[in-house]
């Protein structure tokens, strides 16, 4: 017998789509953000020579710096006012998310819950803006460094470059909490979402024209083809896959009548920290090799070092990418999940795991269960990120291919499309209440 959710979500349908003018509105509100974010991407810094600065780019577009303009969109190529995009803001997060795990002030503002998480996400633009200001002075000194990229080199440029990448980052940051509230979806996650999907159509292009070229052979690029619907269908699978815990609430009496004890499922998704970890890894990767590949090679030679050593294909990368990827798998699944708040919430319904007590003993079995689905989960994660990067820096396929850009692209796909189903079911739902009250009326 199906649930009524599930024969509302059977009938939905355009029709559904078109009565729902509030979720269109958020759809249109959301389109209409990302269609500003994109042509801020076009706007470039005041005293930039552009030609210059594709030769520049094109030197280094092969290591991070290239993954860099990925997730900015493009931005980095044209150096735009929204060069910088999203990252200081996520690099600030991570930050701010291992200090309220620490430092116990931090750690007592995130237990008040709505209070505190605003406390914590002033703190968190302040740190934002202080990484922004650092990352956009360093962009402008490197910029200087470049040859002919800089028309008038000064402290004029640095200033006008640091005041103009602080203000993008901090108006991309505010557009996605207007897109989290006012639209549809993760804002944040979409802004990093769309600047990968625009540029989907040249990276195929490029691509083809390899092939055409004979740079990739036909062979070769079937299967990459094949390869990226592959990891595709293991994303939707992974990303959809949980583990039950039974839940038994016992018999209960209410007034003279006895109800049957009630069993429901705690669910527990395999990848609990969803596409969270590679983000988080991309930005701590990209953040001290930035100014090294944009000054050129003039910078100091540890500076060049590590830069050679943490490429794309190097030993080096691909250890702290994984090692980076699994520690945030387990540190967001810890920040995301408690299992003693959720013992003590079924201890206070009356519900129990059958066969393990209620209160503590609970809170270490789902403790333990989460620990072991998020070790496959991070092995998920490592596998969908790593292995496509082989294949790029054996065969030069772009980024656009690459694990964590497919990874990013469907998880925020299907997250955004169930917020809309979400939307759409609520909306069903309250025409029915009100059919039934003006049946009630007329009756």
């Amino acid at each position: 017998m199906a649930s009524a959710a599930e024969q509302l979500a059977a009938n939905l349908n355009l029709g559904a789509f078109a009565k729902a003018e509030a979720l269109k509105k958020r759809i249109l509100f959301t389109l209409g953000a990302l269609l500003v974010y994109r042509l801020g991407t076009y706007i470039p810094l005041p005293g930039i020579n552009p030609e210059a600065l594709a030769q520049a780019f094109d030197s280094q577009a092969s290591g991070l710096i290239g993954m860099f303009n990925m997730f900015a969109g493009g931005a980095i190529g044209r150096m735009a006012i929204f060069a910088l995009g999203i990252m200081p803001y996520i690099s600030a997060s991570i930050i701010m998310q291992l200090m309220s795990s620490i430092v116990p002030s931090l750690e007592a503002l995130k237990k008040e819950g709505e209070q505190g998480r605003k406390v914590i996400n002033q703190y968190t633009r302040y740190g934002t803006v202080i990484l922004a200001v650092l990352q956009a002075y360093g962009i402008a000194v490197g910029l200087e460094g470049a040859t002919n990229v800089v028309t008038d080199p000064g402290m004029f440029f640095r200033i006008t470059t640091v005041i103009t990448l602080t203000g993008g980052t901090m108006f991309l940051m505010w557009l996605g909490e207007q897109i989290t509230s006012r639209g549809i979806g993760n804002g944040i996650s979409l802004i990093i979402f769309s600047g990968i999907v625009a540029n989907l159509p040249s990276a195929l292009v490029g691509t083809l024209e390899l092939g055409r070229e004979g740079a990739l052979s036909t062979a070769l690029i079937l299967f990459i083809a094949v390869m990226a619907i592959v990891v595709i269908a293991v994303i939707v699978f992974v990303e959809r896959a949980q583990r039950r815990l039974l839940i038994q609430y016992p018999k209960r009496q209410v007034g003279n009548r006895m109800f049957q004890g009630d069993s429901s499922h705690l669910p527990l998704k395999l990848n609990t920290s969803g596409v969270i970890p590679p983000i988080f890894a991309s930005s701590l990767l990209l953040l001290p090799v930035t100014l090294a590949n944009f000054s050129g090679g003039t910078g100091p030679s540890w500076l060049n070092t590590i830069t050679a050593m943490v490429g794309h294909g190097q030993p080096l990368y691909m250890l702290l990418y994984a090692g980076l990827i699994v520690f945030f798998a387990f540190f967001y699944t810890a920040v995301v999940f408690n299992p003693t708040d959720t013992a003590d919430n079924l201890k206070k319904h009356g519900g129990f795991i059958p066969g393990i007590r209620p209160g503590a003993k609970t809170a270490e079995y789902i403790d333990y269960v989460l620990t072991r689905i998020t070790v496959v989960g991070a092995i998920y994660l490592v596998a969908v990120c790593l292995l496509p990067e082989f294949l790029i820096s054996y065969t030069g396929v772009p980024f656009y291919f690459g694990g964590t850009s497919l990874l990013i692209v469907v998880s925020v796909t299907m997250d955004t499309v169930s917020q809309v189903q979400g939307h759409l079911l609520a909306h069903q739902y309250e025409g029915l209440v009100k059919k039934a009250k003006l049946r009630g009326k007329t009756r």
